[in-house]
């Protein structure tokens, strides 16, 4: 069995974890639902936010030049990092640089992606992750398990047993007691922090402009009152104008947590300027690829037009079975099963893209229209001749054998049929044989027909 069957195991057996996956996942499809009905146009919005999206990805070098020369020129220190190792050294640089020892994280996918709070650490650094969920998480020594409800996994009572545990808290499971316990802590991080790392919900070509969206106001801190304001951004993060982003805008807050907007949207443009009364002394950004170029060769390009809402994960029924930590990774539920891949690599993660109905509900919520379940296919098809088990190889080999020539695929299905309808008669067979067996531990062996479908088809009349 490979680690992630395990991992799957471990959560269908948790019956906590599926109480909360079912609740918060039904609050936020609903949620989702209603906010579209307040969209004008929401069809012919989702067309225009695809096509700066991607039309931006088709010719990506040169969006990424124009981005980098627009960050210049607003007093912005761009930094290029290919591999994960590239940016832990960078930011170790810029924290050396301006002699950093408190860091203050807003929510960053990417930089969980590659694992930087433990450079940090490492390094000696204090990093706090301010996004009230992430904090929970970092608290715990645990991880998201979702884009946008990191902490979806949890109870009340899990949270406040963290906090107890960890910052020493009174022991409570009320959300706003524990929302106030927090604030009071985190507010001493973002006067003490000498640096501030965020992601980049959308990088802005035309004006060198980045976006964040939090609904916390944890990122206005975290970019306006510590001396260093780094930013963390995926090379794919980026959208041609400010026209485009509004209609960014309008869907990723929608599709992630049902509102017409998020509560905080900054845009940021540089560093404090004279007359200022606040903001960063200097602001880099760090462009990321880290398996992205290699993605962006690939027949899955498409999905880095992603943008992170989260929508997939609410109507997968594979994600709200399992939840995002059976996936193993950053990125979990259906764009995690493409993504990760795409970024790793098959190699230790061929079973994800398995990880699906191919219902494509995931397809029809997508803000911009990825087509996720074509992507799985192309990833099921490229892990199949070294991924696959032996027998399935095998089971498939002959089974395109015996189907590619009619009469052997008659006398197959006849003798096939007979013996199972036989064993519904007399109990011959309960289980499905050798790997079948699990398949048939929660369902019953239904016996054919009567009649085949190409019998039924002749006795119509039907040529």
């Amino acid at each position: 069995m490979s680690t992630f069957q395990l991992r799957v195991h471990r959560a269908l057996d948790d019956s906590k974890l599926a109480g909360a996956l079912a609740n918060v996942s039904a609050q936020l499809r609903t949620r989702r639902t209603l906010a579209f009905q307040s969209l004008p146009d929401a069809d012919a919005v989702r067309d225009h936010a695809r096509k700066a999206k991607l039309d931006t990805l088709r010719d990506l070098p040169a969006h990424l030049a124009t981005f980098e020369a627009n960050l210049r020129a607003n007093g912005v220190h761009v930094h290029w990092a290919e591999h994960a190792e590239d940016c832990h050294r960078i930011v170790l640089e810029i924290a050396a640089q301006h002699q950093v020892r408190r860091v203050a994280k807003a929510k960053s996918m990417v930089s969980e992606e590659i694992h930087l709070n433990e450079s940090l650490e490492r390094a000696g650094l204090e990093v706090v992750e301010t996004d009230l969920g992430e904090y929970i998480v970092q608290l715990a020594g645990d991880r998201p398990s979702h884009i946008v409800a990191p902490i979806i996994h949890m109870t009340r009572a899990d949270v406040g047993r963290v906090m107890h545990d960890r910052i020493h808290t009174p022991m409570t499971d009320d959300p706003a007691t524990l929302g106030r316990f927090a604030r009071e802590k985190l507010r001493q991080v973002f006067l003490d922090a000498d640096m501030g790392i965020t992601g980049a919900n959308f990088g802005v070509v035309d004006t060198g402009t980045i976006c964040l969206v939090t609904n916390e106001g944890n990122g206005r801190m975290v970019t306006t009152l510590p001396r260093v304001h780094v930013v963390l951004m995926g090379i794919e993060k980026l959208v041609p104008t400010l026209a485009d982003l509004d209609r960014l805008l309008k869907l990723l807050a929608r599709s992630a947590t049902g509102q017409k907007l998020t509560a905080y949207t900054t845009l940021i443009s540089g560093p404090r300027r004279g007359g200022d009364d606040g903001g960063p002394e200097a602001v880099h950004v760090v462009l990321i690829d880290n398996g992205r170029s290699r993605l962006m060769a690939s027949e899955n390009a498409e999905i880095l037009g992603c943008i992170r809402c989260g929508a997939c994960m609410n109507v997968c029924p594979v994600y709200t079975s399992i939840g995002g930590h059976a996936y193993g990774d950053t990125y979990p539920g259906p764009v995690g099963a493409v993504v990760t891949p795409g970024l790793r690599g098959l190699d230790g993660w061929a079973d994800l893209p398995s990880a699906s109905s191919l219902c494509g509900a995931c397809r029809d919520v997508c803000p911009v229209r990825l087509d996720i379940p074509r992507m799985l296919l192309t990833l099921r098809r490229d892990a199949a001749p070294t991924h696959a088990p032996r027998w399935l190889r095998l089971a498939m080999a002959g089974f395109a054998a015996v189907v590619a020539r009619p009469r052997a695929y008659r006398a197959a299905t006849a003798v096939l049929r007979r013996v199972l309808r036989r064993s519904a008669v007399d109990g011959w067979i309960r289980q499905a044989p050798g790997p079948g067996r699990a398949w048939t531990t929660a369902r019953d062996l239904v016996a054919p027909a009567s009649t085949t479908f190409q019998q039924a088809w002749r006795d119509r009349g039907v040529r």
